[in-house]
């Protein structure tokens, strides 16, 4: 078993080359991916060793890198965009959902969309304007696309390549904050016994509330749970995974057991995954919560200046403050 210890950032780096090696029909379009290897090095060394026509950098355009890959797509290519930073999608959002999201049910199931859009998301390192949002509920709302995202490296490995795979258009949010973070990765796992892509996982387990999140603020309330050890109390993390389609059966059978739900994301609170979660949650598992389902979420304002963006963003303390009001009903 060829178990290593990588960066989330190698993790998807060697998950998409092992991609371009498994399949001629992939390829990774964006700006800067080729030469420079991405803005985060995340396709470093691809364009040297599988060439400039298939790791192709695209003039500064996500209209346009979209718009040519769903003709790829179309044409069975097996395209993987990269949106260098977050707030840069939005040029492309047009393509993104009249194009992308709609063309399966538009052609009455005989076209397939099998392209991937990454997409560095969230804040946390001290960027500036428009290099530190978090759009998942933008196109988690869409019908016709799928939102999944990583938090770990093992995750991010595995994901990437099972993304690359399916025949559905996907979204894929990587944690930027996250891109250096260690973990032990398991590089000869076959792909289909791996964890499904579209569901959720226990990352901790505990007895006393449940704390849901994805991507960066995973490890955040990881933390939150260790911090709460210390004064007796113990914290279930669900790692949701995916936030289109949600899987919230490991959720509703968490919450049945804890009686206590906390929903942590970057995002700001108002019409944000966290409402969604916090409705189901409340529709099926009414009569056995002891508290009202709470979000910890970022503020009902425009990403801020880096100087005060640890302010905007949850920690720890705004998470145990969370779980302390949900003991005090």
């Amino acid at each position: 078993m060829a178990t290593e210890t990588l960066t989330l950032g190698k993790a998807l780096n060697i998950g998409l080359r092992k991609a371009l090696e498994n399949d001629p029909k992939v390829v990774i379009m964006g700006e800067d991916v080729g030469k420079l290897g991405g803005v985060f090095r995340i396709t470093d060394g691809l364009q040297k060793d599988f060439g400039d026509q298939r790791v192709i950098d695209t003039p500064l355009a996500e209209s346009g890198i979209v718009g040519t890959a769903v003709g790829l797509a179309i044409r069975g290519y097996r395209p993987i965009c990269e949106i260098q930073f977050d707030g840069f999608v939005y040029p492309a959002y047009d393509q993104i959902v009249s194009q992308v999201a709609k063309m399966h049910y538009r052609s009455g199931g005989r076209l397939s969309i099998p392209m991937v859009i990454r997409i560095p998301f969230g804040g946390g390192i001290g960027a500036v304007e428009h290099h530190s949002e978090s759009p998942e509920a933008y196109f988690a709302h869409t019908a016709g696309l799928k939102v999944v995202s990583c938090s770990n490296p093992q995750d991010a490995y595995v994901m990437i390549q099972q993304a690359i795979a399916s025949d559905d258009p996907i979204v894929f949010l990587e944690p930027k904050r996250r891109y250096w973070e260690k973990g032990q990765v398991d590089l000869d796992a076959p792909l289909a016994e791996a964890y499904p892509l579209h569901a959720a996982r226990v990352a901790r387990p505990g007895t006393d509330a449940t704390l849901l999140a994805y991507g960066p603020m995973v490890r955040t309330c990881l933390d939150a749970a260790t911090a709460a050890a210390e004064d007796g109390r113990d914290l279930e993390v669900i790692d949701l995974r995916t936030l289109s389609p949600l899987d919230l059966g490991v959720v509703y059978e968490s919450v049945r057991r804890t009686g206590r739900a906390v929903v942590v994301h970057e995002a700001p609170s108002n019409v944000g995954l966290g409402a969604e979660i916090a409705a189901r949650i409340t529709e099926e598992c009414f009569y056995s919560l002891e508290s009202p389902v709470l979000r910890v979420t970022g503020f009902d304002t425009p990403y801020p200046a880096a100087r005060v963006e640890e302010e905007y963003l949850p920690d720890l303390d705004r998470v145990l403050d969370a779980v302390d009001r949900t003991f005090g009903w």
